[in-house]
């Protein structure tokens, strides 16, 4: 995000430092005029409720009355002239080309930049708000079975079987699992999309359009410069549309106030040169889609991490590993991702009848961004409102059971409604050498919010 509003900075810093020099008071006598342009840009780019063609339409149309009247001092120009005027503006092209030009270009750029970002930070709004979904009771004490136990049975030094891990976790993580279509289609690349695999409604998409043909460095970088050359194309042809309005509009009265126009002419030839940042914006976009690439597997694979990473399980072919009731080899098959894969889950009791309706709702956030990157990739403008709740569960919980140890649940799908507890907190008292492991909540917290790093690659 900060790079497209430095973009719009630099732009409108190199506009305050040029024209002056180049346009005396035809620029400070009409000052409010061009920072109200920035100011709109970066309202739209924030998110705010702006139409950026009205925007553009409204500044062109505001700068071209105040300049027709500074350069024709000697008339008195009403307002209701200025209304005539404006109607016959889009035949006489006064300030050439370059308004249609740039409300094209801009307006792809800007709608491509702003649904980038808003991509992110949806991205960034799942995992926080996923990552406050409590765990279940039966959750919690499979945690606590799996990590725990060994300490109870005098066995603080064998690692937990993988596959083991596996099922306690994905059973654990059942509905954050069923995120991962729609997280995958949010990041999923252009070449994916050649190939049929998926639609053209991703980040990575959005991506390559703002480092290839939607030019968004240029087009933002350079709006100072296409402003200059509209003045330019008023003043070279002011004679002309000059004759052209009055033969419209009729010829307006001579002012009795009298007003030389000598400075309000333009001072001297100011070239304005393009700084581009091309090379940076190419190695920004190279590196977000890396970790857009890395994170697209995220959900599906962050049982395995946090097994490997935090859980410190065994490797898979270990057969003196802690299985849940002993040291030895684990049997049971590992479970399939996702909640209705869960119904068999050896570990976890899930009932796959109730959805948490949280995740639902991070789902449909999902769904809702993609469709928005869809309309961006094909020029369309999208309304950005946030209408998900955040919602999450509290609880708490108590020390490892008695009856938690050396159970294996039945394989029969359960039709409880879960409940919600926290897992619980370490302290001083409970089972011994407990203290030397993390609990999973940390940890999965810890990884969840990985998924942040990639848009603060993007801000910085």
């Amino acid at each position: 995000m900060g790079y497209f509003q430095d973009l719009l900075n630099k732009s409108e810093k190199a506009l305050y430092d040029a024209f002056p020099s180049m346009y005396g008071e035809l620029y400070t006598q009409n000052m409010k005029v061009f920072k109200d342009l920035y100011s709109e840009l970066r309202r739209y780019y924030r998110s705010s409720n702006i139409n950026l063609e009205e925007a553009l339409n409204e500044f062109w149309t505001r700068l071209l009355e105040r300049l027709f009247k500074l350069m024709n001092p000697q008339y008195h120009i009403t307002d209701e002239y200025l209304d005539c005027m404006v109607k016959h503006a889009e035949q006489h092209k006064p300030f050439g080309e370059v308004p249609r030009d740039l409300k094209v270009k801009a307006t792809r750029a800007f709608i491509a930049a702003r649904s980038y970002a808003q991509g992110f930070l949806v991205g960034s709004d799942v995992v926080k708000k996923v990552s406050q979904v409590s765990l279940s009771h039966e959750c919690t004490r499979a945690i606590m079975k799996l990590m725990y136990c060994p300490h109870c049975r005098g066995m603080s030094s064998v690692r937990p079987c993988n596959n083991y891990c596996l099922n306690v976790v994905k059973g654990c993580l059942a509905n954050q699992a069923d995120l991962s279509t729609e997280w995958k289609y949010l990041m999923e690349s252009e070449d994916e999309r050649h190939l049929c695999l998926v639609s053209p409604d991703s980040l990575m998409v959005v991506a390559d359009r703002i480092d290839g043909p939607y030019n968004v460095d240029t087009v933002i970088g350079t709006i100072h410069m296409r402003i200059a050359e509209a003045i330019s194309n008023l003043q070279e042809n002011k004679d002309s549309i000059t004759a052209k309005v009055f033969q419209g509009c009729g010829n307006p009265k001579i002012s009795t106030k009298g007003s030389s126009s000598e400075d309000k002419k333009r001072r001297g030839k100011v070239t304005l040169e393009a700084k581009s940042s091309a090379q940076a914006l190419e190695m920004l976009v190279l590196d977000a889609k890396g970790n857009l690439t890395a994170l697209k597997t995220y959900w599906i694979t962050l049982p395995s991490s946090l097994c490997s990473k935090k859980v410190m399980a065994s490797s898979a072919s270990d057969d003196k590993c802690w299985n849940g009731m002993t040291k030895g080899s684990y049997l049971p098959e590992v479970m399939g991702d996702g909640l209705a894969n869960q119904i068999n889950n050896p570990e976890v009791e899930v009932d796959i009848t109730k959805p948490d309706m949280t995740i639902r709702q991070q789902i449909m956030q999902l769904k809702i961004m993609t469709n928005r990157l869809g309309n961006a990739n094909i020029g369309n403008d999208v309304d950005f409102q946030d209408t998900s709740d955040d919602m999450s569960g509290s609880g708490s919980g108590d020390s490892c059971p008695d009856d938690v140890c050396g159970k294996r649940l039945s394989k029969s799908p359960s039709t409880r409604q879960p409940e919600t507890h926290a897992i619980p907190k370490q302290s001083g008292h409970g089972v011994h050498g407990a203290s030397s492991r993390s609990l999973p909540s940390a940890s999965l917290l810890l990884l969840l919010s990985v998924a942040v790093i990639a848009p603060q690659h993007l801000w910085r």
